[in-house]
């Protein structure tokens, strides 16, 4: 058995009860990890990633990302491919939810800002990695649907605000990683300024119809920053209040 076979073994045993009864789901989530493990040692020249740690692993084989898609998508939820949501908005390929969490270096007692709640799936992801998720969704119904859906199935230590997320969330700041799921045409100034000292920023950043890059960013203790490209990726433009 290898390591990422027992890893999801444990993430089945220790997973909450409405994530696993009896998952029929299991196999497939199973197969989806050893795909975007393939994936990541294929795109490590680029990323500096060429595996899951231990955390992010088991987050992608526990989390039912079933439960996040439309009815209708259901048989294609454990594709290696993002899908819609409805109202403009997509759930992301699973390698690239996997990507940006490891990209993050997440630990068990950090807090995150995700920019982007969208379906609730990778704030899911963040919540099995991080002590404490708090996302943002502009798109309201969207964001009061993840709010549910992400306390039916027992994300006790995610909080979901509805409103812009390009001023992220300055009364909870500063945070230890921040991660956006959607591309601004340039990197927000808020929230560089509340991504605390020492800590990651994970961001697509470029235009919905010409090239985006996947950016890290880290921040040093005198507030400095330093960004990396990594991959190229194409996500739905970040939306702003009007």
């Amino acid at each position: 058995m290898n390591r990422y076979r027992r890893l999801l073994s444990a993430a089945l045993l220790a997973a909450p009860v409405s994530a696993r009864p009896q998952d029929p789901y299991a196999v497939k989530r199973e197969r989806l990890v050893h795909e975007i493990v393939a994936e990541m040692r294929a795109t490590a020249g680029s990323t500096g990633r060429s595996q899951m740690n231990d955390a992010v692993a088991r987050a992608m084989g526990r989390v039912p990302r079933h439960r996040f898609v439309p009815p209708d998508l259901v048989d294609a939820a454990y594709l290696d491919r993002p899908l819609p949501i409805g109202l403009g908005q997509t759930i992301s390929q699973p390698f690239i939810v996997a990507l940006m969490t490891e990209l993050l270096d997440p630990k068990p007692s950090a807090r995150v800002l995700e920019v982007g709640t969208g379906s609730g799936y990778h704030a899911a992801v963040l919540a099995e990695c991080f002590a404490k998720v708090y996302t943002i969704e502009i798109v309201a119904p969207l964001g009061e649907k993840s709010r549910a859906l992400l306390a039916e199935l027992g994300y006790r230590n995610v909080e979901v605000r509805i409103g812009d997320g390009y001023k992220g969330w300055p009364e909870a700041a500063p945070f230890d990683a921040i991660l956006v799921t959607a591309a601004p045409d340039h990197v927000p100034q808020p929230l560089v300024d509340q991504l605390a000292p020492g800590g990651r920023m994970v961001i697509p950043v470029g235009h919905q119809f010409g090239a985006q890059d996947l950016l890290v960013i880290t921040k040093a203790a005198d507030g400095r920053t330093l960004t990396r490209k990594t991959l190229p990726v194409r996500f739905v433009p970040l939306t702003r209040e009007r």
